[in-house]
């Protein structure tokens, strides 16, 4: 006998196709805000990573997995294909907001068979009028997939549970659970919340949760083992303090004001659960979705190695929309509606912050536009960092000043950077200006080797801008 409080209402086929229009609905707004404005943000250094792993042959992607973000691979590899009709921003950025629209339809419906219609399409507006979904839906990087195979999974579980005795639902979640493994492996931790919860209120079927799990977790474990053989490409992720969860907020909302906000309403679910009909299992499931995945984190941040970053939580955000949903949908509508407006006028800022052309923190357009507007010509360009190149290449093609450094056209084979000479006094034999480029602001804070080099060569610094947010770039002019 299965031991769960999971309601299986009555479903008249005849009334379906009237419950996928809200649903589709959510998705396809979801979608176009996520999009608007993406043409207008710079690439950040990840989304350039992409870039750079996505345009090469799938030989040189299967090198490149060999040493760096091999856990990226299916989605590289997605890229990879996506590039071949196109490389603009939004392009880029369309499978993300594509994943957001996904996410949202399929919140809407979660959050219908949880509570009702209402929370549902709840959720949804709350899930898109956050400013860490666009951001994410606008980002060139597999997070907002993440998020989007989180609900998926949930969604599976809540069907495979709805009919226990049909393998086909049991299936079907342990695609889910793979997907979910094969976007971002730290998406996983959600997976504690499905176990804690069917363990606590639905033993009947954990045997078979539990099964299906299992199944669907082998290409996540093999992904995780992957990217703990290659854990030296985030050695600059430090332990973390117990004031990190204090950045939770932030985390959720895009902005710590509209992140208190949704927390704000996802705590009152469980009080009003008897107004909105949900069940234990499933409210005790979003909380554990919730918060158990920053635990992990930050346990397994010191029981295996430093890797709790906030981005690496957002598969949990979907889960503090449906409880915020929940609860709207069980207060009165004087109450739901301005509590949904709060949500939006908190987030409202963080909407416009993230669609600013250094929205993801980076500005390529503007160093490249700084070094068009005042190059000479025999000017020539050095770079601290050699994958700084990636972006410069990408904004300003042929117009920049000659890189006498670099020795080849394609990047290296195993990392994000560009094969370069050595002999930099030779490299700018000549030369009368270098334009200099490094990450951060204090060149030896940054240990750029490339300044006290020319600093030895007789240059000195005539001019420095400081481009994008902190840590920012620094764009420099030397001359003899």
């Amino acid at each position: 006998m299965i031991v769960t409080e999971t309601r299986a209402p009555s479903r008249p086929a005849a009334r379906q196709p009237a419950r996928i229009w809200p649903n589709a609905a959510a998705g396809i707004v979801a979608i176009l805000v996520a999009l608007a404005g993406s043409s207008a943000v710079s690439h950040s250094g990840d989304e350039l990573a992409t870039l750079s792993a996505a345009r090469r042959g799938l030989g040189g992607l299967w090198e490149l997995a060999q040493h760096i973000d091999g856990h990226f691979l299916p989605y590289y590899g997605f890229m990879h294909l996506w590039l071949e009709l196109g490389q603009a921003e939004w392009w880029m950025r369309l499978p993300s907001a594509l994943a957001t629209g996904a996410a949202a339809a399929l919140i809407a419906d979660l959050g219908r068979r949880l509570g009702s219609p209402p929370a549902g399409l709840f959720a949804a507006v709350v899930y898109v009028l956050l400013p860490s979904v666009s951001y994410h839906g606008q980002n060139a990087r597999p997070y907002a997939f993440a998020a989007a195979a989180a609900v998926l999974a949930t969604w599976a579980l809540h069907r495979a549970m709805e009919e226990p005795e049909r393998r086909a639902g049991w299936w079907r979640y342990a695609a889910a659970v793979g997907l979910l493994g094969c976007t971002q492996v730290f998406s996983l931790l959600v997976l504690a919340a499905h176990l804690s919860a069917v363990g606590l209120y639905g033993r009947g079927v954990l045997p078979r949760t539990v099964a299906s799990m299992a199944v669907g977790c082998v290409p996540g474990a093999m992904w995780t083992a992957v990217g703990f053989a290659e854990r030296h490409a985030i050695s600059w992720i430090k332990l973390p303090e117990p004031d990190v969860f204090l950045a939770l907020p932030k985390m959720i909302g895009g902005t710590a004001l509209a992140g208190c906000a949704v927390l704000i309403l996802a705590v009152a679910a469980p009080l009003v659960r008897r107004r909105h009909g949900a069940d234990r299992l499933w409210i005790a499931l979003l909380a554990g979705w919730a918060v158990l995945p920053p635990l992990l984190l930050f346990a397994v941040s010191y029981l295996v190695s430093p890797v709790y970053v906030d981005r690496y939580l957002f598969a949990t955000v979907p889960a503090y929309a449906l409880l915020a949903g929940l609860t709207l949908a069980a207060v009165p509508r004087a109450v739901a509606g301005p509590a949904l407006a709060g949500v939006l006028v908190a987030g409202l800022p963080g909407q416009l912050d993230v669609r600013r052309e250094d929205g993801h923190h980076e500005n390529f357009p503007r160093a490249v536009r700084i070094i068009t507007d005042a190059a000479e010509p025999g000017d020539a360009i050095v770079y601290g960092r050699s994958s700084l190149r990636e972006g410069f290449l990408y904004y300003g093609g042929g117009s920049l000043p000659d890189d006498v450094l670099r020795t080849g056209s394609a990047p290296l084979p195993d990392s994000f950077g560009y094969p370069e000479r050595a002999d930099l006094a030779a490299a700018v034999e000549g030369r009368e200006r270098v334009w200099v480029i490094w990450r951060g602001g204090s060149a030896a804070a940054s240990g750029v080797d490339r300044v006290g080099e020319l600093t030895e060569e007789g240059f000195t610094r005539v001019k420095a801008w400081q481009v994008g947010r902190v840590p920012g770039m620094t764009v420099a002019l030397y001359t003899r």
